[in-house]
């Protein structure tokens, strides 16, 4: 028998050549999929550059006119940092350049891997915009020739600090985040950074809103400012305004705080490299545990209606793209509710937001199942079938939805001490759900669109088809506002004549079941002629 020939390790300059040649491939050829994409990444790219610009053009004009301008670049770098490090967490899947698992089977050292996959990361419009940022904030509070000598060493320094802390942390928690449980925390780590946005926003207008007609005060910033610019990176692009204001001591140890805080992040990087070019993937070592029990729910109701229930509800907590919908509604009614009672202008009646977004979770159901949909056609032989399936839907989002709206209207009614005004809140909420559900499964039947199974749970249809997204999103929106006006004049009527509103909690179910009963049977009706239809829209990539 011939010896099978030894497998030969590349050389590391190929590697390095070949790691950047493929990141600037995956580049090219993500912009030729489509004409969109590429007009959209184009487009985004140049409006962050031209939005960085303006941001390093204010630090240059607040630089000298202002004291304490330098911690407006401290501030810039620490939200940068903060970014850098927290993105990789929740658009993992979005970049495929940023998993090391892709080439595991590939016989790399993690030294060339390590140096070709740092330069690779430096290539695209994100570590652009980001050297203009940083560079910003060294204008912000660099002065004389000594600093701008400094900003030569510490702004290439800080970019590489914040690119190798992105790309450490990624490969650090790559198998987590690769997996079902890293697209989970996708979903929540989104929903909290959309909630600290509001919360910095609401802070920032706080602390500057006063301001309004007087000279710029930074001096909120200084307390923050001092601790922050101690940090690295940070104190990379702090160290030229240090050697501009003759602490050069200073600026020796900001720099090699920011120098040792790269090595220790390269250590890291590789280290983590090498643990996943050498150690099996634990999923395919896992020992099967036994078949669980398939014995379905005990509360839920016998029959076809019963099995669509459990099915539609185990999606909805396992499937990442349901999962990103559902709370995506329910976050979207948390982060305008926590802002309205910071503000003071909190209402018992967002509560209405909460039903029509729970309602619209009927939106584009068998979209949402892919190509597993030929199952559910499969079945679909009746019109009982239909309307089976449509109910058994239906029940499954208002089995969820009506525990959280009741949950979120006493919250809302104890902050705002309005409780007199829970019940009409209530029953317009449970009139807009029903709604809802009602316009959610004519839609689903009518205009379903295609929703991409790929590895991105926020990427929620495939290209080529925003007209449909935005009769579904829009559309719906604006439907169910028309349906639920019976409900909603006479709350209006009652509350501008002093009239009586809890009769609004009775109409409000009532009214809202009855619409939905409406609106399933409707869609029963056109569902088995429709089927071969969404079947191709299900299945279509």
């Amino acid at each position: 028998m011939t010896a099978a020939a030894p497998t030969t390790v590349p050389d590391g300059r190929t590697v390095v050549r070949a790691l950047v040649a493929l990141k600037l491939r995956l580049l090219r050829n993500g912009l030729r999929r489509s004409r969109g994409r590429a007009a959209v990444y184009i487009v985004g790219g140049v409006l962050g550059l031209v939005v960085a610009g303006f941001i390093a053009l204010g630090m240059a004009m607040l630089n000298g006119r202002y004291e304490g301008s330098g911690n407006t670049g401290v501030m810039l770098l620490g939200v940068l940092t903060l970014g850098w490090a927290a993105l990789p967490l929740f658009l993992f899947s979005s970049d495929e350049s940023a998993d090391p698992t892709r080439l595991t089977m590939l016989p790399l050292r993690p030294g060339p891997l390590l140096r070709g996959s740092l330069l690779a990361s430096l290539i695209g419009p994100g570590p652009l915009i980001s050297l203009v940022l940083v560079t910003a904030a060294v204008l912000s509070g660099a002065a004389g020739g000594a600093s701008a000598a400094t900003a030569v060493i510490a702004v290439p320094l800080a970019l590489l600090c914040l690119v190798t802390l992105s790309r450490a942390v990624a490969a650090g928690n790559a198998r987590m985040l690769s997996s079902r449980r890293g697209k989970d925390f996708a979903i929540f780590g989104g929903l909290a950074f959309a909630l600290l946005v509001q919360v910095a926003n609401v802070g920032s207008q706080s602390v500057f809103g006063r301001q309004q007609g007087q000279d710029i005060d930074l001096s909120p910033l200084k307390p923050i400012a001092a601790v922050l610019r101690r940090i690295p990176p940070i104190s990379a692009a702090d160290a030229p305004r240090s050697v501009g204001a003759g602490e050069y001591g200073a600026a020796l140890l900001q720099l090699a705080a920011a120098a040792v805080l790269l090595a220790l992040l390269l250590r890291w990087w590789r280290g983590s490299l090498q643990e996943l070019m050498v150690t099996a993937d634990s999923s395919t070592l896992e020992v099967a545990r036994g078949v669980r029990s398939s014995r379905g729910w005990g509360f839920l109701p016998a029959g076809r209606t019963g099995a669509v229930m459990q099915r539609h509800l185990r999606y909805a907590w396992r499937e990442p793209r349901a999962k990103a919908a559902l709370f995506t509604s329910i976050g979207m009614t948390v982060v305008i509710c926590v802002l309205s009672m910071v503000q003071g202008w909190a209402s018992v009646y967002l509560l209405a937001m909460t039903g029509m977004f729970l309602g619209l979770q009927m939106l584009n159901l068998f979209g949402m199942d892919g190509s597993a949909f030929w199952m559910v056609a499969a079945t679909l032989r009746t019109p009982a079938d239909a309307r089976d399936e449509l109910r058994g839907r239906a029940y499954a989002v208002l089995l969820y939805a009506v525990p959280v709206t009741v949950l979120l209207g006493l919250v809302l009614a104890a902050v705002t001490g309005r409780w007199g005004e829970l019940p009409s809140a209530l029953g317009l909420a449970f009139a807009l759900l029903g709604c809802g559900v009602a316009l959610g499964s004519v839609f689903s039947v009518l205009v379903p669109y295609t929703m991409p199974a790929d590895s991105n749970p926020m990427r929620n249809a495939a290209p080529g088809q925003g007209g449909l997204i935005m009769l579904n999103s829009f559309g719906s929106m604006v439907g169910v506002a028309l349906l639920a006006l019976p409900v909603g004049g006479y709350l209006g009527w009652a509350l501008l004549s002093d009239g009586p509103s809890w009769p609004v909690l009775l109409i409000g179910p009532l009214y809202g079941a009855l619409v939905a009963v409406l609106g399933v049977r409707t869609a029963a009706t056109r569902l088995l002629e429709r089927t071969p239809e969404i079947l191709a829209k299900a299945v279509e990539r």
